[in-house]
């Protein structure tokens, strides 16, 4: 059976940063990216007798969600920026409602932009190898 639903709890650990957690909001989406390998999605890789020419590339390992922002207590975007900032990838830990854990090493990428009104902002992370499923 497939059960979706909320990521409850996104943890991170860095070697000159420490560690902690990012409150993913309830009842948003969540995109997720294994990582690895794909074959490019391109009509024009076929040869002229009609043999199909296969790209394969190596993709990094995604995650995007909408993350509760605490200004006050965890200042979880300047949090999150500093993640950004660095040049060592931290180890991460994502934590779904169904019981899945997903973990690899990577960062914050992209705009960190928070919402004063919604006190939320996005954070995607992206990371080296792939994303790996370490319980459930």
């Amino acid at each position: 059976m497939a059960t979706g639903g909320d990521i409850t709890q996104i943890t991170w650990n860095h070697p000159t940063l420490g560690s902690g957690s990012f409150f993913p909001k309830a009842n948003e989406e969540s995109t997720f990216d294994e990582g690895g390998f794909r074959s490019a999605d391109d009509a024009n890789m076929i040869a002229g007798n009609g043999e199909m020419i296969d790209k394969i590339n190596r993709v990094r390992w995604s995650l995007e969600s909408k993350i509760a922002w605490d200004m006050n207590n965890r200042e979880d975007l300047g949090k999150a920026k500093a993640l950004a900032t660095s040049a060592v990838l931290a180890t991460w830990t994502i934590t779904h409602i169904n019981g899945t854990v997903w973990g690899g090493k990577g960062k914050p990428v992209g705009d960190l932009q928070g919402s004063g009104n919604d006190a939320t902002f996005t954070l995607k992370l992206m990371g080296s190898g792939e994303l790996k499923k370490i319980l459930g």
